[in-house]
């Protein structure tokens, strides 16, 4: 099987496409190098460029016409930036999606993964959600994963192609085997900061202490980037069985993880211990939530197989190897 991958030269898109490798699944790569690396997509069939380009799309179809299906990772997704400049998250994310799709008609491909997020739920009291809890973005990148979903359900209804979204939770870690991770030295997640603290001396500031949580901070449920890229290809390997049934799977690991929780595991993995000190949230943040459901592994055979300790480890690993691997 091969697979067209956009934003595959991204952190979960180039995991992807190893995973997808392991498997024996061929990827095909189609990024723009905006936030994606080109030493991720190094031995991989790559095109640079836009997902909004007709011509490449037509062309890459034309050099590859048995690509099977498109895993369809290329968004912006950063919240507190989305806050900052809606315009350009919408036009990268909601435009460039639609115009996308209209290429992949053209060229009469039949079958999508979007990655979608589970930033779009309204997490009930006790912070869990499933597929069907109601839908409440609380930023425009959320808003963008919402609105796209729509109208990929509109398409899908009249025109030949299926759309099955996979609802990330919080992705952490790195390609166990060190292939690929963060492509940022200084990512703007919890994780991040704490790996940042950890190498500079520094505090942990928790963003957030007054949420209706068990201890005020934020709950998250942090999955593994490698088990998401696994369910990527059972989803692939089984996309055709999946949508009589369902649309939507969440992908998270059941389990739900504040901040602070995150810290103190943080601080049971490293040497030496971070100091934690409390400040205000940022724009766009919200409580969080973590999932109830077990669709993955009813209709995958998936479930999440790494700790949250785990992720920290190759998160840390991926962290010093970061700077001998990427050049800039």
């Amino acid at each position: 099987m091969r697979v067209l991958i956009s934003g595959g030269a991204g952190y979960i898109g180039s995991t992807i496409a190893s995973a997808c490798l392991d498997a024996g699944i061929t990827p095909v790569i189609l990024d723009s190098l905006v936030t994606g690396r080109r030493e991720f997509a190094e031995g991989r069939a790559f095109y640079e460029g836009d997902i909004g380009d007709g011509a490449l799309i037509d062309q890459i179809f034309a050099e590859n016409p048995d690509i099977a299906a498109v895993v369809h990772c290329a968004a912006l997704i950063v919240v507190p930036d989305s806050v900052a400049d809606p315009v350009r998250y919408y036009r990268a994310n909601v435009t460039k999606s639609l115009e996308f799709t209209g290429h992949l008609l053209r060229n009469g491909c039949t079958r999508m993964i979007f990655s979608s997020s589970a930033a779009i739920y309204r997490a009930g009291e006790d912070h869990t959600v499933d597929e069907e809890s109601p839908l409440d973005p609380q930023s425009p990148y959320a808003r963008t994963k919402v609105v796209c979903e729509a109208m990929f359900a509109d398409i899908a209804a009249t025109q030949p192609i299926d759309v099955l979204s996979l609802r990330y939770f919080n992705p952490i870690g790195a390609d166990p085997q060190m292939r690929t991770g963060l492509q940022l030295r200084r990512p703007s997640h919890a994780l991040g900061k704490m790996i940042e603290a950890y190498e500079e001396g520094v505090p942990f500031q928790i963003t957030g202490t007054d949420y209706a949580t068990r201890d005020g901070s934020g709950i998250r449920d942090y999955v593994h980037v490698w088990d998401l890229a696994a369910a990527h290809v059972a989803a692939l390997e089984r996309f055709d069985s999946l949508l009589p049934e369902t649309s939507v799977i969440n992908l998270g690991t059941g389990s739900g993880t504040t901040v602070r929780e995150l810290a103190d595991a943080f601080n049971r993995v490293v040497d030496q211990p971070i100091d934690v000190v409390e400040t205000g949230a940022r724009p766009g943040d919200v409580a969080g939530a973590y999932t109830r459901s077990d669709r993955a592994e009813r209709l995958l055979g998936w479930r999440a197989r790494y700790s949250v300790e785990e992720g920290i480890g190759h998160s840390l690993e991926w962290a010093r190897l970061r700077d001998s691997r990427l050049k800039g």
